[in-house]
């Protein structure tokens, strides 16, 4: 789980000092949490999900809830490199972009 918060936290570019920050606890013990040496508390497991924009069931298991997301883009996906989902995370990210402009809707 600590990796997990990790690597989605570099994703979104947050430094660890930030996330803490936003968490209200030490830098220390979200290092600990990241390294898989201390778990936390359901209330800031709750509150680093919500920060990250992640589901609890992806930090618990490894995968992002696919909400209507058809199965084969989702087992294509697994099969892409790093560069290529990241390639794949901007596209989707025009996507959005231009739907919201469409829709007049504010931008995530």
């Amino acid at each position: 789980m600590g990796n997990r918060i990790k690597i989605r936290r570099k994703e979104l570019r947050i430094k660890q000092a930030e996330l803490a920050e936003m968490l209200n606890i030490s830098n220390n013990h979200m290092s600990s949490i990241e390294n898989g040496r201390q778990k936390p508390s359901l209330d800031i497991f709750i509150q680093i999900c919500n920060l990250l924009n992640v589901t609890p069931d992806y930090l618990l298991l490894g995968s992002m809830h696919a909400y209507n997301i058809p199965q084969d883009i989702i087992d294509k996906l697994r099969l892409c490199n790093q560069a290529d989902i990241e390639l794949a995370g901007d596209f989707i990210e025009l996507l959005v972009k231009r739907n919201c402009q469409t829709h007049n809707e504010p931008k995530l």
